[in-house]
């Protein structure tokens, strides 16, 4: 049986015309059938896209959308062994900018999906509990977020991202930071003690690379069967100007070997504290907000995050 291809896409934040040129040029290039194509919708951000696509056993299944539509995918697709094909379309495309795929060149994109080199990576199990004592189970690839991460997801609307990019997050970012309103929490890392703080905000993270190279998450690697935590909690405007500049730092620092090993060897900020475990809880006193790579979910009380090791395997540039 001939090999074909699965593509879920996001039709409202892309070129589809293009997108299926280039998937007709790849398919013909390699002898595959053609494609099987999967809209996703309003009610369905890709996971019940991705479910249809793997019932036929496709050769790849390849995502078309911003982040929030690839965490929607990999929910479905995690465990299966299917190879992922990643076409970014969204705004930050964060999962292939950490693994160092082509940004803003659609074809590249097409072509690696079909004929780049398999890279197992790891995943991140969600499993939280909502202000009514309800239990749901989520997927995310990138990162979590409560508390600014989340307000930004949630303030922001898909029209304004698609129109500004990034700039639509500056108002609720500086909305949140004038606020500076910090909770209280208990957590453990890895089933250890508990610990109980003060945060403004919580990023638990597989990857560590924003958008504009800036690194939030230093030692997070995509792969090392571990997640990353890091908590803010800013003494005011100066504390959050601090923390700008840390992270502004740490992204050029990391291409100087000598700027690294600087910024290793210097004190933590006690604005930023970090962590590093296979898994994270987390228990709060009123609901919070979360979102898992920049979708929104109800608040929640509790959750328990744990990695999921080499559990998605994505299609990455051929060396």
């Amino acid at each position: 049986m001939t090999s074909y291809a699965a593509i879920v896409y996001n039709p409202v934040n892309l070129p589809v015309d293009r997108l299926r040129r280039a998937v007709r040029a790849e398919q013909r290039r390699l002898g595959w059938d053609e494609a099987r194509w999967y809209a996703t919708s309003r009610h369905d951000r890709g996971q019940g896209a991705a479910s249809a696509a793997l019932a036929s056993d496709p050769a790849v299944v390849i995502v078309a959308g911003g982040d929030g539509t690839v965490r929607s995918v990999a929910e479905a697709l995690h465990g299966s062994g299917t190879p992922l094909g990643l076409v970014p379309a969204g705004t930050g495309n964060l999962l292939a900018r950490n693994l160092g795929l082509e940004l803003g060149d659609l074809e590249a994109s097409v072509r690696t999906a079909f004929g780049g080199t398999t890279r197992p990576v790891d995943i991140a199990i969600a499993n939280l509990v909502g202000s009514d004592g309800e239990r749901t189970r989520r997927v995310f690839v990138v990162m979590a977020g409560i508390g600014l991460d989340a307000e930004m997801a949630e303030a922001t609307s898909a029209l304004a991202k698609r129109r500004m990019g990034w700039l639509a997050y500056v108002t609720p970012i500086a909305r949140s930071i004038i606020a500076n309103r910090q909770f209280r929490l208990r957590y453990r890392i890895d089933g250890g003690s508990t610990r109980s703080t003060r945060a403004h905000t919580i990023i638990v993270g597989n990857c560590g690379t924003l958008t504009g190279n800036m690194l939030l998450l230093p030692t997070a690697q995509v792969d090392d069967g571990l997640l990353d935590v890091v908590m803010m909690r800013p003494k005011g405007r100066f504390g959050w100007a601090r923390i700008a500049f840390r992270l502004i730092v740490q992204g050029v620092a990391r291409h100087f070997r000598q700027a690294e090993r600087m910024m290793r060897s210097t004190v933590d900020l006690q604005s930023l504290a970090y962590a590093q475990g296979a898994r994270f809880d987390v228990h709060f006193d009123t609901p919070h907000g979360i979102e898992l790579d920049g979708d929104s979910f109800d608040p929640i009380l509790a959750a328990q995050i744990s990695v999921h090791p080499a559990a998605l395997n994505v299609r990455v540039a051929a060396r």
